[in-house]
């Protein structure tokens, strides 16, 4: 007897499928109600539209990131991996006023480790850390979805690295005399 429901349903919805059902947005207040037809969606020609509050990938924008280290704090996951060079002095402002004391060595996010809970973008206080709509960044390599922001190159650390260094010992030297 449960082999013939089975059976039923089955034939029910090969016959149900003949229609196509037409797409509705997903804020549509009736998008659960229609459940008749075909639901699959031919990806990538189609695309299921997406809430304007889904947490996709993260985006930085470095140039108004404070080099704070709040948001590798808050991720729960250890998927953002920063390294900050500090300066000799202010090296400007970000888009809210912030000052920047630090440059950013390294700022680097793991896709692959990101459980995509946004915690990052709530604690960051320039909002430098967002979270696109872009969900598609599909790679056959593992490295391939750890995501490099920074900005500078090997000699710029370098350089910035020495300045400070010999900052430091400017100072040293200034407090034996």
């Amino acid at each position: 007897m449960t082999a013939v429901k089975g059976l039923f349903l089955t034939v029910r919805h090969l016959f149900g499928a003949r229609k196509s059902r037409h797409t509705l947005d997903i804020r549509d207040e009736n998008y659960f109600q229609q459940q008749q037809g075909v639901t699959t969606v031919q990806y990538p020609k189609e695309k299921m539209p997406i809430p304007e509050v889904a947490r996709y990938q993260l985006q930085v924008d470095i140039e108004d990131c404070i080099v704070c280290d709040l948001c590798a704090k808050a991720c729960p996951v250890d998927c953002i991996d920063i390294q900050s060079i500090k300066s000799v002095g202010v090296i400007g402002k970000t888009s809210d006023g912030s000052v920047k004391r630090l440059y950013p060595e390294k700022f680097d996010i793991d896709m692959a480790k990101c459980m995509y809970c946004g915690l990052c973008t709530v604690v960051c206080p320039t909002e430098c850390i967002t979270m696109t709509d872009q969900y598609d960044r599909s790679t056959s390599k593992l490295t391939d979805l750890i995501y490099g922001f920074s900005d500078m190159t090997a000699e710029e650390i370098a350089k910035r690295k020495e300045e400070w260094t010999r900052f430091q010992a400017d100072k040293e030297a200034a407090k034996k005399k």
